[in-house]
């Protein structure tokens, strides 16, 4: 089941560098502008192919769609039109896919480009499609929901295996999860843990992985204030 909303109280001053000051950082710097569009762009890769494939894409020709968007920005001024007044990020790139997406339809296929490589696994993806009743947009929040959470779950995990947190990650693994999961009584028997010793460590975990994902939210904002706004809308759009 999805961990609860995220309560608001991180400043603005605890996070490292975004991705919004990595793009206005790339502005001044032309070397740091592949490591930004890359920073951009990679995460939400799942994201943009599902729209592809929601508008008609089969799933070679959305690869393609994607990797040429990825290519167009690189070659275009994006870095220049990128404005963090003017909105965060997701809406900022499902805007411009879908416009990228409309010229597509002018040409007689979408052309490979050299960038942009795909992920290693979209079949998670492919099972998204199966509803024909939502929509690209809800199906791109929700896959960019999924990265998010993914991305911050992986940074938890690597926090346990160096260490640095002390547990059974499996329990985490097993509980952070979307659906059901094993009741307390039967992990605790299974990891060798009193069940109010299980109830400690999950709230711990939870506690880090709230604070990992917020991060990574944050990211994606032009004030990173807003994050628990735009972390209830993600929730909403893995609920929808």
């Amino acid at each position: 089941m999805p961990p609860p909303a995220v309560p608001p109280h991180a400043a603005v001053g605890l996070f490292p560098e975004t991705r919004w000051t990595l793009v206005l950082a790339a502005r001044l710097d032309p070397k740091r502008r592949a490591e930004a569009l890359d920073a951009l762009v990679r995460p939400r890769w799942k994201a943009l192919y599902v729209v592809a494939r929601k508008n008609g894409l089969l799933p070679s020709a959305a690869e393609d769609a994607v990797q040429g968007f990825v290519a167009r920005l690189l070659e275009g001024d994006v870095l220049a039109r990128l404005d963090p007044g003017k909105g965060r990020l997701r809406s900022y790139l499902r805007s411009a896919f879908r416009h990228y997406l409309s010229t597509l339809r002018q040409e007689e296929r979408a052309q490979k480009r050299g960038s942009g490589n795909a992920p290693a696994d979209l079949s998670d993806v492919e099972g998204w499609l199966a509803s024909p009743d939502t929509s690209p947009d809800v199906l791109f929040d929700r896959a960019w929901a999924l990265t998010l959470f993914a991305d911050a779950l992986s940074e938890l995990e690597r926090e346990y295996v160096s260490g640095a947190r002390l547990g059974p990650f499996d329990v985490v693994k097993e509980l952070f999860q979307f659906g059901s999961a094993p009741p307390y009584a039967e992990l605790a028997e299974r990891y060798g843990m009193s069940i109010p010793q299980l109830k400690a460590f999950v709230h711990r975990a939870r506690l880090r992985f709230r604070e990992l994902l917020r991060k990574r939210v944050a990211e994606t904002l032009p004030d990173a204030a807003d994050a628990d706004d735009e972390l209830l809308a993600l929730l909403g759009a893995l609920a929808a």
